[in-house]
């Protein structure tokens, strides 16, 4: 039999799953629900069946193409991730088939979290502890590591140092309040009137409304001050500090960065810009304060996959309280 009479053995289709894909940068509209191919896991890599994947403020801005992120488009974003190891690349020793786990992809170009499935660096997740469901899980790893590695790596924040947080109700903000209340430092936060009953609650010794109170004439002689909001808050925020204090901004912002080294040094402190990184060992130190009960996600809102542009709508509005989560 000639080579052309013979029949070749029929192919699996290859799997597909849901996601939320933009094929252009605009507003809400560009978001939509699509099959795309399930993608599989190379080198060192994991497959991750999502459960809940938690949505952050550079989520919209790089829907807008206010873009940290340089993949190309089309486009699937997210970097919070909670849920269960379906499989593993070649070379994975730290994760196995069917454990649970949570963890932030690479930022900014892991992207890929809004979808039934995304693959992963396996050592950018870790264990999910046993009583931290979820929506908790998904909701914590892009805005408590950045303010463990804002507060902790780089500030180095001890017991006993006063600690002022902008923003303190957000994201970032009020699970930074609760790192620093762990390691035992007096925390001062800015936040709307409206808000301060939840940022006492949860660990702040002092809370000034934002709104009626000048923040750089009401607070001096802070160790550490994490700057959540950029703009002239930066370089504002440097006369609150003592001298030899430390400023952390997470909002790199070409001004900041070309001028804050040099203000901070004039008024004889520190002025770091920092962006945060994929990071085994502060995943690690988030499950463990998890594992404790000393950081809790305020979760503002959970919505189905489907809901994905409901969810960047509300965020946009830069109102609500703690973290909004997609579900799966």
């Amino acid at each position: 039999m000639s080579n052309s009479d013979s029949t070749q053995p029929p192919q699996s289709p290859q799997p597909t799953m849901r996601a939320i894909r933009q094929d252009e940068f605009g507003g809400t509209e560009v978001l939509q629900e699509v099959e795309i191919p399930r993608p599989k896991p190379g080198i060192g890599e994991v497959l991750v069946r999502v459960r809940a994947a938690g949505f952050n403020p550079t989520d919209w801005k790089n829907r807008q193409a206010r873009r940290t992120v340089s993949v190309p488009l089309p486009l699937v974003l997210g970097w919070d991730v909670s849920g269960t190891v379906e499989a593993v690349g070649p070379g994975v020793t730290v994760h196995s088939t069917g454990d649970e786990v949570f963890g932030m992809l690479p930022y900014p170009d892991g992207v890929g979290a809004f979808a039934e499935y995304v693959v992963a660096p396996a050592r950018s997740l870790v264990a999910k502890p046993e009583g931290l469901d979820h929506v908790q899980a998904g909701a914590l790893p892009l805005a408590a590591l950045t303010a463990y590695q804002a507060l902790v790596d780089t500030a180095g924040v001890r017991e006993g140092q006063r600690v002022l947080i902008h923003a303190a109700a957000g994201g970032v903000g009020h699970l930074a309040v609760q790192i620093a209340k762990a390691r035992g430092a007096y925390v001062i936060g800015t936040a709307s009137a409206a808000k301060h009953e939840f940022v006492r609650g949860i660990g702040a010794d002092e809370v000034i409304d934002y709104r009626t109170t000048d923040f750089a004439e009401a607070v001096r002689d802070v160790d550490v001050v994490l700057d959540t909001v950029g703009d002239d808050y930066t370089e504002r925020s440097l006369s609150t500090l003592r001298e030899g204090g430390t400023l952390v901004t997470i909002v790199p912002s070409p001004e900041a960065m070309r001028t804050l080294s040099s203000a901070a040094e004039q008024r004889g402190v520190r002025g770091e810009v920092m962006i945060v990184e994929a990071d085994q060992e502060g995943m690690r130190a988030v499950a463990d304060l998890a594992r404790e009960g000393a950081l809790r996600a305020e979760i503002a809102g959970t919505y189905p996959l489907e809901q994905a542009a409901k969810v960047h709508e509300l965020a946009e509005t830069n109102r609500t309280v703690g973290k909004l989560v997609l579900t799966l």
